[in-house]
């Protein structure tokens, strides 16, 4: 079961102390007493829903069924990831240089200075990384929350789904070379070291899982929003054409289950975990109000979306 606005936030934290680096994220200090989930957000000018999806998301996963994407706050969620970006690039990837370089033996092992280069290229990848998505991706968010769509073909939030991987892969590498090849006395500095490198590389698995399950959707329902709402102010038509009702991301899915794709398969093709896949496909099944694939087929060719020689019949 999923915490709510009712719970006391105390016993929020003790259930699972993870959140500890999500109350930061988020401005919340410590010291709030009895008080509850909603009253203690309340207090810190928090959105109480938001605050509440991607703690069930880090206790429970995407598919928790606690939270819609419709009700979360962009803008808190982009205040949150910003502070996580803070975070990884300010102190823990620096504090993990600092602690390796402790642990091995840069000036006499060959290995080890590999490893210490490896995980300079490793800092500097996540910088480009986390400086894109600064520069290009929440800049964008907050001209969508002035209410400032780009023209057509401009920049869209699908885009940077397309093309986002998990950050934490490198690091995952670069913990596999040091249990494997790198030769060293027993000692408590490299397993520290080694503690910090599995905690850091599970943590930019959860930030980048909030990303792509509660970032990228809500930004899209806001960029449907405001495209609805710039349609209505033209009074170009009194309704979207069918292939509108739908996000970028959403149209890309349809065209892949119509040609057969698996969930499995769509998540490799578009960088996204099956549970998002089936998210999305739950969610266009009700937008369009369709309760079979032969019915999404029809959707999606009268739509536009595919041709008929590309459906798999």
């Amino acid at each position: 079961m999923g915490y709510k606005a009712t719970d006391k936030m105390f016993d929020v934290i003790c259930d699972e102390f993870h959140l500890l680096q999500m109350m930061s994220r988020f401005g919340i200090p410590m010291g709030f007493g009895e008080k509850t989930v909603s009253q203690v957000c309340e207090a810190e000018g928090v959105d109480t829903k938001t605050f509440l999806a991607v703690a069930n998301h880090m206790k429970h996963g995407p598919n928790t069924g606690t939270y819609d994407v419709a009700q979360i706050s962009v803008r808190a969620l982009t205040t949150y990831l910003r502070q996580a970006h803070a975070y990884f690039l300010d102190y823990q990837l620096p504090a993990i240089r600092r602690k390796l370089i402790a642990a091995i033996d840069c000036a006499s092992n060959e290995v080890a200075y590999l490893i210490l280069r490896f995980y300079d290229e490793y800092m500097g990848d996540v910088r480009r990384h986390m400086a894109f998505e600064e520069k290009r991706v929440f800049s964008y968010v907050e001209e969508l929350l002035e209410g400032k769509l780009p023209p057509e073909g401009g920049f869209r939030i699908g885009q940077f789904a397309r093309s986002h991987v998990g950050i934490d892969k490198k690091l995952q590498e670069l913990k596999n070379l040091i249990i494997k090849y790198y030769k060293a006395e027993a000692g408590e500095q490299l397993n520290s070291v080694l503690f910090d490198i599995f905690t850091c590389e599970a943590d930019l698995r959860q930030h980048c899982a909030v990303e792509d399950n509660l970032f990228v959707p809500a930004v899209e329902h806001l960029e449907m929003q405001i495209a609805e709402g710039c349609n209505e102010a033209e009074n170009e038509q009194t309704a979207p054409p069918p292939a509108e009702t739908l996000s970028e991301r959403e149209k890309e899915i349809v065209g892949c289950i119509v040609r057969g794709m698996s969930g499995k398969e769509i998540a490799d093709k578009l960088f996204i975990s099956v549970n998002t896949v089936m998210t999305h496909r739950k969610n266009i099944f009700r937008k369009l109000n369709i309760h079979s694939v032969s019915g999404l087929t029809i959707y999606a060719i009268v739509g536009g979306i595919v041709r008929l020689d590309e459906v798999k019949l």
